[in-house]
């Protein structure tokens, strides 16, 4: 039976087919498409859309001037030449040593960070000019070549060029304009900042303690100290004073004035001493008493009462301190900043890959980190590890305060007896020594004693 009118083609059934067919064919095309995306996003996160280093450099770093731009492989093999005579390394080191990996990587970083902060001047509008480079080679050959001889030497020895020379005092000069720039940028303290900060010094850095003015004999003879109280006994005038203190006294800084010892506070003083000072009155003459080695004759002769500081007389001097902290938390900011930025614009070449290379994939270990330190059984154990946590600079407790809220750092070494606040870290008056120790004897007078 044939078919009937309008009916072209394949049965019903067979379009059907034809149609899941299609819509399979564009599933396929679909999941093409997805899957080329998803390799090209694979390879952008894995580098390998990075860009590549041209042929003859080892080094390119993108978004700088084209003259900037790449370190190319004789570039690389003179700055390498030099690093090798800087080290005073009699040959080449060999290639696959660990001194040649040294001076490789150290030549990198000159070179790389060399483009970044001409980089960094070049985006901050930091211009740097011939007589700028001029100025600070000859304030350098002032300080450290004192003979134009000298300097010679000092080119021949380190293999550097003129040009060399002043490639690198450019890049010091720059390096200082940046740091300027950065500086003039950091906040500047508010006046809040800077009252709260007197307020929470003002009872220790800007007041000064009730103190007095002393004259003394200081002698490890008794007999000395008590035959210059007799004749202070008779007069005690400066004048007289005048005359003694030399004759007797063996304080070099005191006799020459007198014997007079200014400004001395009591929290430096014990026993006997400490009472013959903070406990008689004005013009009165006592001892000897002991102290330590030795005898002392003190006479007070003038009190200075305890006093403060005004904000108005210290406000300067607060707002430079806050200005210098703020900048250099300013400064290391810029630094994390920079330092993140520059790495991200930079490539390089196998062979020539470190740390500051985008391209650099490292296992997480620090660089100066033995091997062994990370393996199970190693062979060899290492003689030493790195901390497994980094350190956060930890302040000492206390010390974090509205001035400074980063405090102040542990010690990062024993810290000495003196500093420990050991009985050597005492102040002793003019003159006079620890337990044990003598003081230098006062020269013969015209005399004779």
């Amino acid at each position: 039976m044939g078919a009937k009118a309008g009916q072209r083609g394949k049965p019903g059934r067979d379009r059907d087919q034809d149609r899941a067919a299609g819509r399979q064919r564009l599933a396929l095309i679909l999941f093409g498409i997805l899957l080329v995306a998803l390799f090209v996003s694979f390879a952008v996160s894995q580098g390998l859309g990075s860009p590549s280093v041209p042929s003859g450099d080892v080094v390119k770093v993108q978004d700088v001037p084209d003259e900037l731009a790449t370190v190319s492989q004789k570039d690389f093999d003179r700055a390498f030449a030099q690093q090798v005579k800087a080290a005073k390394l009699k040959k080449r080191p060999a290639e696959g040593s660990k001194k040649f990996d040294e001076v490789k990587e150290a030549t990198l970083t000159e070179l790389i960070e060399g483009i970044w902060l001409r980089g960094q001047a070049e985006e901050m509008g930091i211009t740097i000019t011939d007589k700028q480079v001029e100025e600070e080679l000859a304030q350098i050959k002032k300080s450290s070549f004192p003979t134009p001889g000298s300097y010679g030497k000092f080119l021949k020895e380190s293999g550097l060029s003129q040009e060399d020379v002043n490639d690198r005092v450019e890049l010091q000069v720059v390096i200082n304009a940046i740091q300027e720039k950065v500086n003039a940028e950091a906040p500047a303290p508010t006046s809040s900042e800077i009252s709260d900060y007197y307020e929470a010094e003002k009872a220790t850095q800007f007041s000064e303690k009730e103190s007095r003015d002393v004259r003394i004999i200081i002698n490890k003879d008794k007999a000395k100290v008590e035959a210059a109280k007799k004749e202070l006994e008779k007069d005690n005038s400066p004048a007289s004073w005048k005359k003694v203190a030399p004759k007797y006294s063996s304080d070099p800084t005191s006799k020459s004035k007198g014997g007079l010892s200014e400004g001395i506070t009591e929290e430096f003083l014990k026993g006997e001493l400490k009472e013959a000072i903070f406990g008689s009155a004005t013009g009165e003459l006592k001892g000897p008493v002991k102290f330590e080695t030795n005898w002392i004759l003190t006479e007070v002769v003038k009190l200075n009462p305890a006093k403060s500081k005004s904000l108005a007389e210290v406000k300067a001097q607060i707002e430079e301190t806050l200005k210098g902290e703020k900048q250099q938390e300013y400064l290391g900011e810029f630094a994390t900043d920079f330092q993140t930025r520059w790495v991200s614009r930079t490539y390089c070449a196998s062979g020539y890959v470190i740390e500051k290379c985008a391209n650099f994939k490292g296992d997480g270990h620090p660089a100066n980190a033995a091997p062994a330190c990370y393996e199970a059984d190693p062979k060899t154990p290492a003689t030493e590890c790195p901390a497994p946590v980094t350190p956060i600079s930890p302040a000492l407790p206390g010390s974090v305060t509205l001035q400074k809220p980063k405090g102040e750092p542990f010690q990062q070494r024993p810290i000495p007896e003196a500093a420990a606040g050991g009985e050597s870290s005492t102040e002793l008056p003019p003159g006079a020594t620890p337990e044990g120790e003598a003081p230098t004897e006062a020269p013969p007078s015209e005399t004779g004693e």
